[in-house]
């Protein structure tokens, strides 16, 4: 498909025009843009080409895919291709009225909902003579309005994760302009591991190493065996767990040594022991694997209650951390930016998701916590400086909001919101000057200390790389200030430090 009917438009007035009315793609709204700044969450470009009465916009995608956002927060594909698209809008008049339909609801139903519509537009347009016209000059077939549903609903299903559309300025997503149902996030990151353990099942042992070897094939392998149980696995989960433990302490180490203790084998105690012996990480973690020379009823108890409390056997039960980090380990990053946007947009609308379940007065913020770890790793800084905006300011305590505001101040510094890092580490000055609690009584004297000096050197030399020396001298010298209130040991490196970002600012004097 290509663009060839958006190019006869800009260059035929009178057919843009008509496409313009009744059929509500108007290319004069173009230049007005979209009602607000907005951009793809994977970070692909956007161009506005034409608008609607109604204050929706059209856009086209890097890949030709043509992107429709309404006015009111809605945003989704609706054609492969310019080309498509306006086949869809000239054929389906008012589509957005079907968005619903899919082709599982027959043609019955599809014909009726479109023949209604259409009546009720032709008591007031032309629609038939406009839209032939329009067809036969832009080189349109004429589709049935089945097969342009078809179009339609196969469209609206790509728009995520590659499509998704953010507000620029608070990086809140777009909700779909749809609601059919899409696969859960953990089938397309599962499926690896689902087709690994078929093999694992029905190769020989010498050829288990290709899997068992990679790290993450080897997760996702644990994980489709958590969700697929079966008798005769016990010696490739023995095979697993031997294997995971090259990773040290992970949530598959502890799943694996679930799902061979789970077979009630007292001769697997011995491994169990070993596995858990690996590191200190793996003793503190797999502490309460029982002992060997327990009984086979200790054993079963043991694993059939960790199973049920951390595991299970519904890929649906699981936390959602567990399938952005699997998603991310693959490669499948846009997958996992979308999921952790959409529940950082869940979090920002109610945050009494927050609430601890036995303290409702009292909120959970870890969660946000997460969130920023997740969406920086995934690369998207914004998305995770939003998430740890919020996170900061609903801290309680001074040394948690000064702890917090650090890590905002950092990722503001890699965001290159310079200007916004220096105040919030000037917020952290004013803390430490009046904490408002006694949280703080002991912050010269271990690590807390250290890393905010730490971090306000960090921003002298970005200060410094950014041409401000005037912010750099400035934040020198109350980086300077705190590094001469703390005590303890650990100070060599720091005051080296130190040292190295004061040379900086007046290398940097010297050369202007």
């Amino acid at each position: 498909m290509t663009d060839h009917a958006l190019r006869t438009l800009r260059q035929n007035p009178r057919l843009a025009e008509l496409a313009a009315f009744p059929f509500e793609f108007d290319l004069s709204r173009a230049d007005g843009g979209h009602g607000e700044p907005v951009r793809l969450a994977s970070g692909g470009p956007i161009e506005v080409v034409a608008g609607t009465g109604a204050g929706g916009t059209y856009f086209v995608c890097a890949d030709g895919s043509m992107l429709y956002a309404d006015s009111e927060g809605g945003a989704g594909i609706i054609g492969s291709s310019v080309d498509e698209a306006l086949q869809v809008v000239l054929g389906l008049p008012c589509w957005f009225d079907f968005v619903d339909l899919s082709p599982r609801d027959g043609e019955e139903v599809i014909l009726a909902r479109i023949a209604a519509a259409e009546e009720e537009m032709r008591e007031d347009y032309g629609i038939d003579e406009t839209r032939a016209e329009l067809r036969a000059a832009l080189g349109f077939p004429e589709r049935s309005p089945v097969e342009l549903v078809t179009l339609l609903h196969t469209a609206l299903l790509r728009t995520e994760p590659d499509f998704v559309l953010l507000t620029e300025e608070e990086g809140f997503a777009y909700r779909l302009l749809d609601e059919h149902p899409r696969p859960p996030l953990w089938e397309p990151v599962l499926a690896r591991g689902r087709a690994d353990l078929t093999l694992l099942r029905t190769s020989d042992r010498a050829d288990w190493d290709p899997v068992a070897g990679d790290p993450v094939r080897r997760r996702l392998a644990l994980r489709a065996a958590q969700f697929d149980r079966a008798e005769s696995d016990l010696d490739l989960l023995r095979y697993l767990l031997r294997r995971e433990t090259e990773s040290s302490m992970t949530d598959e180490l502890r799943l694996a040594a679930v799902l061979v203790g789970r077979h009630g084998d007292v001769g697997d105690l011995p491994l169990l022991y070993e596995v858990r012996e690996t590191d200190f990480d793996t003793h503190c973690g797999l502490s309460e694997i029982p002992e060997p020379g327990a009984d086979a009823a200790e054993l079963l108890r043991w694993a059939e209650e960790l199973d049920e409390w951390m595991f299970g056997t519904d890929p649906a039960d699981e936390p959602l951390a567990t399938w952005t980090e699997l998603a991310l380990d693959q490669g499948m990053t846009e997958l996992a930016r979308v999921a952790l946007i959409r529940a950082l947009d869940e979090v920002f609308m109610d945050q009494s998701l927050l609430r601890r379940p036995g303290d409702p007065t009292r909120l959970e913020t870890s969660r946000l916590s997460w969130l920023a770890a997740e969406l920086e790793r995934a690369g998207d800084l914004p998305q995770a400086l939003r998430a740890q905006r919020l996170h900061t300011a609903l801290q309680e305590t001074a040394w948690d909001r000064i702890s917090e505001r650090r890590d905002q101040a950092r990722l503001e510094r890699v965001c290159g919101q310079l200007p916004q890092a220096i105040d919030s580490l000037a917020a952290i000055r004013a803390l430490l000057a009046d904490p408002g609690d006694d949280s703080l009584r002991y912050w010269t004297q271990v690590n807390f200390g250290r890393f905010i000096a730490e971090e306000h050197y960090a921003l002298t030399r970005a200060l410094v790389d950014a041409d401000l020396p005037e912010g750099a001298r400035t934040l020198l010298a109350a980086a300077d200030a705190i590094l001469g209130e703390l005590s303890g040991n650990g100070l060599k490196r720091l005051r080296e430090l130190a040292e190295e970002t004061a040379e900086r600012v007046r290398d940097f004097r010297d050369l202007r």
